[in-house]
């Protein structure tokens, strides 16, 4: 059953790519939002000023603990830049921490705060399930064994925590998010640009990417839609290997798309987080097709087509 009606929604990572669309997209349909974030200030000059503010510091909630009666729903999407330095043991345990400390602080905060009606989404990645060849990949695949996957592992233990005093929980294990904005496409933007793009890695592996439209709307939907819960894969249906996405965007640029950057190299440029950008992961979006959903872009060629040329 979908419910339409308007929400108070409380969202942490806020001023990224994707909780800068969301609340966009939840002011605009009548939703009030109150965004958790580590400066005010600052958020509020990305976000402008319909939004309600609560300065969050995940590791003392004696500040905002207080925030979530009569509270609809979390969305929470904050922790550390996975790829933002070089993974040393001082900034693995960073990453780690931002994630399961946080989303433990925020459940026991919710806890005792008697909002037992509420909904709790959170981000989690396709990096859940390790590299895995050519297996399909559905929500009831076992987790992995790297970093990633123990990342991901613990950070959907703590969200489901809530569920054990009734609130609806949902983890969202999200492929490569496509946007003209930033994110990976922006990235791989650029050696095509000078004529010396082409794939990661061997090419062969699968590669789960999902258009920044789609995503924005599946959050919305397992919001408004009671009956979805647990993990859900957010990925197109349309997955492609490596060597077909590097090689459909080199078309649609007019660019050559003939080199590849081998694992060897692509390690001693970013160390040990190289394994993850060539990881094969064959993600189908089960729960989403089970549940309905409509992908607006389910073709790679049509996804890439519209975040670059309607945005030149």
């Amino acid at each position: 059953m979908i419910f339409l009606m308007n929400k108070k929604i409380i969202i942490t990572g806020a001023t990224g790519l994707i909780g800068t669309r969301l609340c966009r997209t939840f002011i605009g349909r009548g939703d009030e939002v109150t965004v958790f974030t580590r400066n005010v200030e600052s958020a509020k000059n990305i976000l402008g000023t319909k939004i309600n503010y609560v300065e969050w510091d995940y590791k003392n909630p004696s500040g905002w603990r207080d925030s979530f009666r009569n509270q609809d729903a979390i969305i929470h999407l904050a922790g550390a830049n996975l790829f933002g330095k070089r993974w040393t043991n001082m900034y693995k345990k960073k990453i780690m921490e931002s994630r399961e400390l946080s989303t433990r602080n925020l459940v026991e905060a919710i806890k005792n705060s008697d909002s037992s009606k509420m909904v709790f989404i959170s981000s989690s990645g396709v990096g859940y399930y390790g590299s895995t060849g050519e297996n399909i990949l559905t929500e009831e695949s076992p987790a992995g064994n790297d970093f990633l996957a123990q990342v991901c592992k613990a950070w959907e233990y703590e969200v489901e925590r809530a569920s054990e005093f009734g609130l609806r929980t949902a983890m969202l294990r999200q492929g490569i998010v496509l946007a003209s904005d930033g994110g990976a496409l922006k990235k791989f933007l650029t050696p095509f640009n000078f004529f010396i793009g082409g794939s990661l890695g061997t090419g062969k592996q699968w590669f789960p990417w999902i258009h920044i439209d789609d995503l924005i709307s599946i959050y919305l939907f397992i919001l408004d839609n009671a009956e979805i819960s647990g993990a859900v894969n957010v990925t197109s249906p349309g997955i492609a290997r490596m060597n077909a996405f590097a090689k459909t965007l080199g078309k649609i640029l007019n660019r050559p798309s003939i080199l590849t950057v081998p694992g060897f190299a692509l390690r001693i440029l970013v160390g040990e987080a190289a394994s993850t950008i060539v990881s094969s992961q064959r993600v189908i979006p089960k729960k989403l097709i089970d549940h309905s959903y409509k992908f607006k872009f389910e073709k790679l060629e049509e996804a890439l087509k519209n975040l670059l040329m309607n945005n030149k």
